[in-house]
Parts: structure tokens; C-alpha cells; sequence
């Protein structure tokens, strides 16, 4: 064999076993086929001088690489689904039901909410159909039957695990709603000012004092450096924005400026019984009027910008800006070294580009399993609902003590006369259920693959945050690293949605968990495709542990 040939069977896909098991059987019993060897003569002799007679053999080849996928999917390596048993209220205090006929209390019909369920069980789009909505209602419910959808790359949506969900009447619930109210109170206190701010201060005396803990925590406590923020590693270094939302994006011949819209100070929602009510009928209020474009320096503007951003937004501008650091390619990127090739369709741009979109569509089918078929979690608008009616002595729910007593309660209610959670969005949350959020099974995919591309240990070029007013930018002086600002971003994403009342923060940290499962099975998937000498892909999982991902295997010995 001269040298040409043994370089050809290093790099060609034929250097995995093209016998391995029963699916490469299949495949080359297709090349014995009378048409298979009728197309492999008709391109021999005086065939295409680069392709000769390949064409077959590039065929069965591709097919068993399909056939290795496949099977991927029957791996049991999760544990059996579990649910937190809520759904046996009999008034269903503790289920998703927005937008179907519930009474005055915001008591679901009984009725109408079997109807959900026996359309749920069936996933037959007659059952769908036959869905009573309130008689009121503008809002549809947000696509339950797309928690049967199936993906042809990456793991089945109905195939994710995450732990059941905290209980309604249960204490680390409790301490997620006192983290919301106080969320709800402290939208308007900018990021930098969190150190001397005596909001925050109260935040965090009340916080600390919520039998179960919410957060991240420093020497057994939370304060006012590490409150309100994510739980991954990295996420408590430098500023509360990622600098993926905070530096200018490439786009194409321009350049955007992370400069976005944002409401009114105090532009809050659903305080009053009335406004609260037709909500949960599914009432379409008139959309936010906003102005005043600046940068992300409150949790108003973070609020407003995952409220209309599109699936993949961030990730697809998060990729676009590490496309521009040099150098930013993991170092294990081959093509970093390489002397005569550049990364394009193999391990560069446009291949990071299309695996952050499917990533990002891919993790909504977890998500939407986990959410309609699994929890059926109510929204936290729900419990602010259930809080405000225990309250008044109307109904008892039984939720602890410790959240009406709380102080980010009392100041609600001195503040508006009632008890609800007030929602940063006039139609609060969407029409699907809250475990686990859509915004953070997203996140967790896209930035897992994010992590994979890019080398995490790069210290991220020139960091900057915003000042008070969200208009100019001011240098940071820490060291701040890719994979750090890669994992803020996801907590900047995910928790967001808490900051307008829409979700539970563990709605968001749970979340992550249900994305990255995905993402790994579609970066497995994807590693077996490069014809390259190719190392795998490297990253750190959420939990710190660091994997590498190669030929379908992953490996975390060697990472």
C-alpha cells in the first residue's frame, strides 16, 4: 500500500470497524444488493478520478453511522421518572390549568382539567381538541402535544431525567417564593449597587432566614455578593452579567450593541384580584410599552430581554462573539495547528452555528415531556394566588408559615394591599407548565455546546460591566474565563425568567440538567461523523465534572 492510501485510511470514517455489530452487518449487506453492485460497476474503470467506486461504500457507511446513533437510544442510563405526588390535591392547588375554567379563587373545573389529562394520555390530537378553555380566554395553550414530538439526533425528549419537583406545601418551595417576592421588590435596584443597597441588605437578612436555603452560598449564608445568582461553576465570579450579554455582537457587515429596551421603573402586574383573576383565564393584556435601550444593569432589563427573545437568541450572538476572540477554539481543536486546513464545516464557525440551533429546539423536547407529561407544576403567579387567599382567611391551602410571615410578604402587602406575586410581564407567565423552565432545558443544551467548541480556561478579553444607568460600559479589572462567562450566561438566561415572576429557581437550576443531557447526546451523536483525526469533544458539565465525548463514547477518566 503506498503512503497516499495509509493516509486515506487514517482520516476516512473507515477507521472504525465498518462490521461492528448487527448495524454494520446491514449496511454492507445493502452493497451486495443487484443495484448497489450495478451502481459500484457503473462507476468503475473510467469512474470520477477522486471518487472512483466509493459511492456505494460511502452510502452503507453513512447508514451505519445512523444505525449507532439509533441505538444509543436504548441505553437505560437514567434513572425511572418520579413525580412529587402534588397532583393528588383534589382541588389541584398545585397543577398547571391556565387558561381552562377555574372559579373565582382560581379553583380549576374538575372536569375540564380531565379533559387535559385525557388528552395527555392518548396524545391523539381529537383528545387536544376536545380542551375546554375559560369562557373568557384569548390565550391557547401553549402546544401539550408537543410533548410527543420524537427527534431523529440527540437523546429522545421523553428519555431526560430530572428529580421530582419541590413539593407545594414543602419548605424549599416556601423559600423559592421568598426569593420571588423579594425578586418582584428588588427589579429595579441595578447590579453594581447590590453591596450597598439596604433592599438587598433586607433581601438577604430574610432570605437567611427561610428554614430551607435558595442560592448559592458563602460561608453557610447568603449575602449580598452571592444572592440572587446561579450555582455553576464560575457563575459567582465578576459581574452578575455575562460578558455574552454585555459585548458587541458580529453580525455579518454590522455590529450589534447589547443595548436593549426595558419598561418603566415599577412597570409591574397582577397585584389586584380582578387583574389577577383574568389571567388565569387566559386574558391577553396589551403588550409593555418600553423605551430607553440601554444595557443589562437591572433585573427589569434582564426580565425584558428574556421575555421576546427567540429560542437560541443568546447562544447564536454568545457563539458569534467567541468567534471573534482569537485563539478562543478549544485546544484541542486540531485545526488550531493544522498547516494547510482551516475550521469551517468540520469543528469551525458554521459548525458551531448549526449544533447551537439544533441544541436549542432539541432541549423543548425535553423540556415540554418533562413539563406536561411528568410535573404539571404550577406557576409561582399560582402560589402568590394561594398565598394571597390564605391570607385574607378566604381559603386555607396550607402553605407554611414561614412564607406568610416573611418579610418580602409583609412589604408586598404593604405595598399593594394584596398578596400576590407581582409579574414583570402584563400576561404573567406562559400557557405551559413551570417544572422545568423552557428558557433554562435551552440554556443548558446550548451552552453545553458552547463548552464543547470553545476553550473554557481563555481568559475572556477586556471584560466590562454596566454602570447603574445600563449606558456605558466600565472596565472590569478581575480575570474572568470563557467557561465561567459560558455558565453565567446560562444562569442569566434561565434565572431571568425568576426575576418576572414566571418561574421557581429550581424550575431554572433543574432545567439546566435536562438541556445538558441532550446536548452530550447530540455532541455523541455528532462525534462519530468527522473525518478528521478528531480528539473529541472536552467540556465541564454543569456539576464540574469534566467529560470528553468521542466516537459515540463518553469518557470522563481521561478529560
Amino acid at each position: 500500500m503506498d503512503d497516499n492510501a495509509k493516509d486515506e485510511g487514517a482520516l476516512a470514517p473507515s477507521r472504525r470497524t465498518l462490521m461492528k455489530g448487527t448495524a454494520g452487518a446491514a449496511a454492507m449487506a445493502a452493497l451486495a444488493t443487484p443495484a448497489a453492485r450495478a451502481h459500484s460497476s457503473h462507476h468503475g474503470g473510467g469512474g470520477h478520478p477522486v471518487l472512483a467506486e466509493k459511492a456505494a461504500i460511502r452510502r452503507a457507511k453513512a447508514t451505519k453511522l445512523r444505525f449507532e446513533a439509533a441505538r444509543d437510544q436504548l441505553r437505560p442510563d437514567l434513572p425511572r421518572q418520579q413525580t412529587n405526588g402534588d397532583e393528588a390535591f383534589a382541588d389541584k392547588r398545585a397543577s398547571f390549568f391556565k387558561t381552562l375554567p377555574q372559579n373565582r379563587f382560581g379553583e380549576v373545573n374538575r372536569q375540564a382539567y380531565q379533559k387535559l389529562l385525557d388528552a395527555l394520555a392518548s396524545g391523539q390530537q381529537g383528545d387536544f381538541d376536545q380542551i375546554p378553555l375559560a369562557r373568557i380566554a384569548q390565550r391557547k395553550l401553549a402546544n401539550p402535544q408537543g410533548a410527543y414530538k420524537y427527534t431523529l439526533s440527540g437523546r429522545d425528549g421523553q428519555n431526560t431525567w430530572m428529580r421530582p419537583a419541590p413539593t407545594f406545601l414543602g419548605a424549599e418551595t416556601a423559600a423559592e417564593m421568598g426569593e420571588l417576592y423579594w425578586k418582584a421588590l428588588c427589579r429595579d435596584v441595578p447590579f453594581s449597587a447590590y453591596g450597598s443597597s439596604p433592599l438587598i441588605a433586607a433581601a438577604v437578612s430574610d432570605l437567611n432566614a427561610f428554614s430551607a436555603t435558595v442560592g448559592p452560598k458563602s460561608g453557610g449564608s447568603v449575602t449580598p455578593e452571592t444572592v440572587f445568582r446561579g450555582e455553576t461553576p464560575g457563575d459567582l465570579a465578576g459581574p452578575y452579567i455575562s460578558q455574552l450579554l454585555t459585548k458587541p455582537v458580529p453580525f455579518g457587515n454590522t455590529t450589534i450593541e447589547q443595548r436593549y429596551a426595558a419598561p418603566a421603573i415599577g412597570d409591574d402586574f397582577m397585584t389586584t384580584e380582578r387583574s389577577w383573576r383574568r389571567v388565569q383565564r387566559g386574558i391577553a393584556p396589551p403588550p409593555l410599552l418600553k423605551g430607553n435601550p440601554r444595557y443589562i444593569s437591572d433585573a427589569r432589563a434582564l426580565g425584558e430581554f428574556v421575555h421576546v427573545d427567540f429560542t437560541f437568541q443568546a447562544y447564536q450572538s454568545a457563539a458569534l462573539i467567541l468567534l471573534g476572540i482569537p485563539g478562543s477554539f478549544d485546544i484541542g481543536n486540531l485545526y488550531n495547528t493544522n498547516s494547510t486546513q482551516g475550521a469551517f464545516v468540520s469543528l469551525g464557525g458554521p459548525d458551531v452555528l448549526d449544533l447551537v440551533a439544533k441544541a436549542g429546539n432539541l432541549a423543548l423536547t425535553g423540556a415540554w415531556y418533562q413539563k406536561w407529561l411528568v410535573h404539571r407544576r404550577a406557576r409561582p403567579e399560582v402560589y402568590g394566588g394561594r398565598l394571597h387567599f390564605q391570607n385574607t382567611g378566604e381559603r386555607d391551602y396550607g402553605l407554611p408559615q414561614e412564607i406568610l410571615d416573611s418579610d418580602g410578604v409583609g412589604r408586598t402587602l404593604a405595598a399593594q394591599g394584596t398578596g400576590f406575586l407581582s409579574q414583570a410581564f402584563p400576561e404573567g407567565s406562559p400557557t405551559h407548565p413551570a417544572y422545568p423552565a423552557g428558557h433554562a432545558t435551552i440554556a443548558g443544551a446550548c451552552c453545553t455546546v458552547l463548552k464543547a467548541f470553545f476553550e473554557e480556561s481563555m481568559a475572556f478579553p477586556n471584560p466590562e460591566e454596566a454602570d447603574a444607568t445600563g449606558q456605558t460600559l466600565l472596565p472590569y479589572s478581575g480575570t474572568l474565563t470563557i467557561g465561567d462567562e459560558i455558565n453565567k450566561l446560562a444562569n442569566n438566561i434561565s434565572l431571568g425568567r425568576d426575576w418576572a415572576g414566571v418561574h421557581y429557581r429550581s424550575d431554572g437550576v433543574d432545567g439546566l440538567s435536562v438541556g445538558e443531557q441532550q446536548a452530550i447526546s447530540l455532541l455523541r451523536d455528532y462525534s462519530r461523523t468527522y473525518s478528521e483525526r478528531f480528539a473529541g469533544f472536552t467540556l465541564t458539565k454543569f456539576d464540574g465534572t469534566r467529560i470528553t465525548i468521542n466516537d459515540g463514547e463518553i469518557d470522563t477518566a481521561g478529560a
